[in-house]
């Protein structure tokens, strides 16, 4: 990739930051604009030298002199100066892309509604047990572009929806679609926008790289054959190649290879969803060059990721689960045909623009009673209700778990479930988290 003489910089956080830092050290003259304070973003300006920051703005000015904007994943496609900037002929970018081609190794890149984090990190580590130099992060934490300038052999990535609306050269030697389901309608206007912005991962892949699809999810499977690169597949149902659960295993069969089987046993990765994660995992590590024996490794160590169907603690017979990184009606789904017993459902948060329909769905005979908060409770109420799903509207998730306190019996599990987004009382999902195992400590 050719550097931009002169870079705008949308949104001054952790990617932000990762953009500005990585081409100002190339040369490429760096203007970072955010329209909160150096206060509200928690930083020092004076240790951004070489950056020319202008916080606090957001005019149309700053495109002044610039030949390439780079936006954070969290600003719309259509604010003001995106739009205007497309409209004088300045590409956009996403961080993924600046940073796919500044890239000396091959990039594996990982997406879905659900299951993302878990896939990736699954990945990464069989290839680090492996013995790769291996970069693991993206939308998991540590952005892509921070790989830029290491040793690096093989780069996994998670990448969401936002980070794709702005590719257009972005080429992934192995790119992993693990399911779509409604999610981000807010941004994307239709389910239909939302599987486009997906897709993109593959518009840029040849005949020489790998394209890993569910085969069990429509939408996904759909875009099978469509696809200019090597399929290779993972599900429940018998496919051509890839990845099969068997009894308390995997086996996989990749091109012009012959089966391997996978042990399952140790996997502290419980449910439904995170065994098509697991398969999704191990045909992506493989492809990527992982050995059997460290998929194998991977599989026993990788601990549940924070927030996602961990179990917190156990009360009076009753387990209590968090799920905070449920934040769409999809996730919660699968946190609950993923429990055992009865369920006390702890539910809401910020509407993303979807049904409640399948939650209640789902819901319907297996959830004793849900607890609903925040934003959305009225919405969500309404649809469990319609199933005949005892709701209790309560005015906060502390409130949600004094309840389930209450009403949970022996044998019970308490789910944290949202099928939201956390921003009308929380910073993120992980807050979100914390702030529910905070008030089962603070249960007498």
């Amino acid at each position: 990739m050719a550097c931009p003489r002169q870079a705008l910089v949308l949104g001054f956080q952790r990617t932000g930051q990762a953009v500005a830092r990585t081409l100002a050290a190339r040369g490429v003259g760096v203007r970072a604009a955010d329209r909160r304070g150096a206060a509200d973003l928690g930083i020092a300006a004076d240790a951004w030298t070489g950056v020319e920051l202008r916080l606090g703005e957001e005019g149309l000015d700053l495109l002044s002199g610039v030949d390439l904007v780079v936006p954070s994943p969290g600003i719309a496609r259509d604010v003001p100066l995106l739009a205007t900037a497309l409209r004088r002929g300045i590409p956009v970018r996403s961080e993924i892309e600046v940073a796919a081609g500044l890239l000396r190794c091959p990039v594996v890149a990982i997406t879905g509604t659900n299951g993302k984090s878990t896939t990736t990190s699954l990945a990464g580590l069989a290839l680090v047990r492996t013995g790769r130099r291996t970069f693991v992060g993206g939308n998991l934490g540590t952005p892509l572009i921070t790989a830029v300038g290491t040793d690096a052999e093989v780069a996994v990535a998670e990448v969401s929806s936002f980070q794709l609306e702005w590719v257009e050269r972005f080429r992934p030697r192995i790119g992993c679609l693990l399911n779509v389901t409604p999610d981000h309608l807010d941004r994307h206007g239709s389910f239909e926008g939302y599987v486009a912005a997906k897709a993109r991962l593959f518009a840029r892949q040849e005949a020489d790289d790998f394209a890993v699809l569910n085969r069990d999810d429509p939408a996904t499977w759909d875009l099978a054959g469509r696809l200019a690169a090597q399929v290779v597949s993972f599900g429940m149902a018998p496919g051509p190649n890839g990845a099969i659960g068997v009894d308390g295993g995997i086996a996989l069969r990749l091109p012009a290879g012959g089966e391997e089987r996978y042990d399952l046993v140790r996997t502290r990765l419980v449910g439904r969803h995170n065994l098509e994660n697991l398969l999704a995992a191990v045909t992506v590590a493989r492809l990527a060059g992982a050995t059997p024996q460290g998929v194998q490794q991977a599989i026993d160590e990788l601990e549940p990721l924070p927030h996602r169907m961990t179990r917190v603690a156990i009360r009076g017979g009753v387990e209590w689960f968090d799920d905070s990184k449920a934040t769409n009606v999809g996730a919660a789904v699968r946190s609950l045909e993923s429990c055992g017993g009865p369920v006390v459902l702890l539910a809401g948060g910020v509407d993303k623009g979807g049904s409640y329909v399948p939650l209640a769905q789902a819901a319907a005979g297996r959830v004793r009673l849900a607890l609903v908060f925040g934003a959305a409770r009225d919405a969500i109420a309404a649809a469990l209700a319609a199933r005949g799903v005892p709701v209790e509207p309560v005015p906060s998730l502390e409130a949600a778990a004094q309840a389930a306190a209450v009403h949970a019996r022996p044998g019970d599990v308490v789910l944290l479930a949202p099928a939201c987004s956390s921003f009308d009382m929380f910073t993120d999902y992980a807050a979100r988290g914390r702030a529910f195992r905070a008030a089962i400590e603070a249960l007498r």
